[in-house]
């Protein structure tokens, strides 16, 4: 499958591109606005399977957000008019709030006519996703979610504030990417959508917060706490990275605790390496994984998909800490010493071979 996207630098363009490279795809980036340029939209849209409009404006005076959605749209329908031979379907991550009366509501429904007469003109098919609020790692605080912000600010050690009580209708990013990218029948939205109140919501964030504090696992059991726990402690890193934990020693030996989850299934692994030799080299999309390294040392080496920036830790069994790997960011293990490394590892999932969320991914 081929695939363009508009928006891929933003926070649904991030998350995309991370469902696709799980795919061993790489999306072909289509600039709007001021950068648009109509024969280089129309070079990237040829022949691809699916382009998938994320670009829009949702938090901006009324003029800008209503100019913003419409253009983005206008632009894209003109480099599918101008294509040879345009994509097979387009795809419109429209929201639940299109045709509501706001400014906001009219521009994106406004904007998926544009596209849907855009595609019907080419002959494509027309998907028009109406998606709730999305929350998902790396949203950026105070503009695209409530979560996003009350994580933020959890992490931060702050007590985030609630001016206004309501029910939530949230869907986590992975889940709506699977949708846009045909992963995942349109039909079947409903059953990623998940209802929360404002409060609820805070509730379970904190609740997060302050287990996790502790260097815990809180119970992840279920699919919608697993992701909003994903979420939180990807604003905790690198910051609170790694885990102190604490080594008891005397004459018999040491002894020292690796995990403490409070519920879900979980399982633990061990593995030996050679000097020089490292493990890993890949990501997950939704799998919690605890590194921590028994007895030698290492370097534990991390890398934000789509991101230049490698972070480190140097590692020993004689001051045990652990690593939690964040959610869509390459991490591998590297034996620095000379002997052999000793390593435990830690998911909250049992292995399914059929679906080992393990995405080969130099770091």
């Amino acid at each position: 499958m081929t695939v363009a996207l508009t928006g891929s630098n933003g926070f649904l363009g991030w998350h995309t591109r991370g469902a696709l490279r799980a795919r061993g795809i790489d999306a072909r980036p289509i600039a709007v606005g001021n950068a648009f340029d109509a024969e280089t939209a129309a070079t990237a849209l040829e022949g691809v399977d699916r382009v998938v409009h994320l670009a829009g404006v949702n938090r901006a005076p009324d003029v800008e957000v209503r100019g913003g959605n419409l253009q983005f749209a206008e632009q894209l329908a003109d480099g599918l008019r101008r294509a040879k031979t345009p994509p097979a379907t387009v795809v419109y991550a429209n929201s639940s709030r299109a045709g509501d009366g706001t400014t906001y509501g009219e521009a994106k429904d406004d904007a998926g006519s544009i596209l849907a007469h855009a595609a019907s003109a080419v002959g494509a098919d027309f998907v028009n996703l109406r998606l709730p609020n999305l929350f998902g790692e790396h949203g950026r605080p105070f503009y695209n979610a409530v979560t996003a912000t009350f994580a933020h600010l959890l992490a931060e050690g702050a007590e985030p504030r609630i001016d206004v009580d309501r029910e939530l209708t949230l869907m986590h990013a992975q889940d709506a990417a699977d949708l846009l990218l045909g992963a995942v029948p349109s039909a079947e939205q409903g059953r990623f959508e998940e209802h929360e109140t404002v409060t609820g919501l805070l509730r379970r964030l904190a609740g997060f917060a302050e287990v996790y504090a502790r260097g815990e696992i809180p119970d992840v059991a279920d699919r919608f706490d697993r992701d909003l726990f994903n979420t939180f402690r990807s604003y905790t890193f690198p910051e609170r990275a790694p885990v102190r934990l604490t080594r008891h020693a005397d004459l018999r030996g040491s002894f020292f605790e690796i995990v403490r989850s409070h519920g879900g299934p979980g399982q633990s692994a061990f593995s030996t390496t050679a000097p020089g030799i490292s493990r890993g080299d890949h990501f997950h999309r939704r799998k919690i994984e605890r590194f921590t390294v028994l007895a030698g040392c290492a370097t534990i080496s991390l890398r934000k998909l789509f991101s230049d920036e490698v972070i480190s830790f140097a590692v020993t069994g004689d001051e045990p800490v652990a690593v939690d790997m964040p959610t869509l960011w390459s991490h591998k293990i590297l034996n620095t010493g000379p002997d052999a490394l000793y390593t435990s590892f830690w998911t909250n999932e049992i292995f399914d071979p059929a679906n080992p969320d393990t995405i080969a991914e130099a770091v």
